[in-house]
C-alpha cells in the first residue's frame, strides 16, 4: 500500500488509485480552475462545473503525471548510484 501524505500541500494518496485533497487546496484549485476558463476561454464556470473538472483531471490525468513522476526519480537515483560507485577505491 502506498502512503504519501503532505500536510502543507494538501494532498493525499492513501493508495495507488485515490488522490483525496483538503478542503482548503480543493477550493484553491477550483477556483483555479474558474479563473482559467475565464480568462483563456472567456467561460463562466459555476462551482459544479468546476469541481467535475477537478474530480476528472484527479480520476484520469494525474495518475499518468504521478507515475512520470515516479519513473523520473527512479531514473535520477539509478544514475546518482552510479555516479557513486565509480568513486570506489579498488
Amino acid at each position: 500500500m502506498l502512503k504519501i501524505i503532505t500536510l502543507c500541500g494538501g494532498i493525499f494518496m492513501s493508495d495507488k488509485s485515490k488522490i483525496k485533497l483538503n478542503k482548503e487546496k480543493k477550493e484553491e484549485m477550483i477556483s483555479a480552475i474558474k479563473d482559467y476558463f475565464l480568462n483563456e476561454r472567456d467561460e463562466e464556470l459555476g462551482d459544479l462545473a468546476s469541481n467535475l473538472m477537478l474530480n476528472f483531471i484527479i480520476e484520469e490525468l494525474a495518475p499518468e503525471f504521478y507515475n512520470q513522476g515516479v519513473y523520473d526519480s527512479y531514473k535520477y537515483m539509478n544514475e546518482r548510484t552510479e555516479d557513486l560507485l565509480s568513486i570506489q577505491i579498488y
